[in-house]
């Protein structure tokens, strides 16, 4: 019998409140007290700043972007900058993995079918990590993977403001232009049922059963030193299980 995926709609959360969720999961998963999981959301807008991420990437300048409204965060997934923002569903699975580019592979093949489902034409370049409708880029990716299970993901531009993308080099990549559902297809208020054919073909790309999940958090940043209270609900009704700090 196939392995679960529990899939979770968190809504739109702020980026550093994301990363904590997602380390809690992540040790968690493992100590193999919860099954892969994916979470499904949208943030405000940030741009997040990749391990190969270059002063040349982000010309205006941080204040700058702060100014109009962009928050600027580190992470630690691989690439380059990108932008974040309402409009965008960001997927972030925490799964036990074995072979990181067959991973990468796999995640990219689930997206280009989730857009082909909203009748978007969408391919996977090479060399080029990510999703691309013609020459514009439709999805993003960057992972980090830790004692074998990894975090952050993947973003797919659906119908939200692509302008910030101008402002930065997005994903390192000089020149590129960007696009999304609604750009290619002309359709408003894709996100409901995108998100639902994204989780669809990722858990059949990965051959997993799909089962929806809940992610139970604070709602809000705690104190430094501190990370919230998580729990992760089975999808099946079962008692909620803590994930341990």
């Amino acid at each position: 019998m196939a392995e679960e995926l529990w899939v979770a709609s968190l809504g739109q959360i702020a980026y550093g409140e994301a990363v904590a969720i997602q380390e809690r999961i992540r040790a968690a998963r493992q100590a193999g007290e919860v099954p892969d999981v994916l979470l499904l959301l949208e943030h405000p807008p940030v741009y997040t700043k990749g391990r190969r991420t270059g002063p040349a990437d982000l010309p205006m300048g941080e204040d700058w972007y702060r100014m109009q409204g962009v928050e600027v965060c580190e992470s630690d997934r691989g690439g380059s900058v990108t932008y974040h923002g309402p409009g965008q569903l960001v997927g972030y699975p925490i799964m036990r993995v074995h072979d990181v580019p067959l991973y990468v592979h796999t995640m990219e093949s689930a997206i280009v079918a989730a857009l082909g489902d909203e009748g978007v034409v969408a391919e996977v370049r090479e060399g080029l990590t990510g999703v691309w409708a013609g020459e514009r880029k439709i999805g993003s990716i960057g992972v980090h993977v830790s004692r074998g299970v990894t975090t952050h993901g993947f973003a797919v531009n659906v119908d939200g403001d692509l302008q910030p993308f101008q402002w930065i080099v997005p994903c390192g990549i000089e020149g590129v232009q960007v696009t999304s559902v609604y750009g290619e297809t002309g359709r408003t208020g894709a996100m409901p049922d995108f998100r639902e054919r994204v989780a669809a073909r990722f858990a059949e790309a990965f051959g997993l059963v799909q089962r929806a999940g809940c992610v139970s958090f604070s709602g809000h940043m705690p104190g430094k030193g501190s990370r919230p209270p998580i729990s992760v609900t089975e999808p099946s009704g079962g008692e909620p299980r803590p994930v341990p700090a």
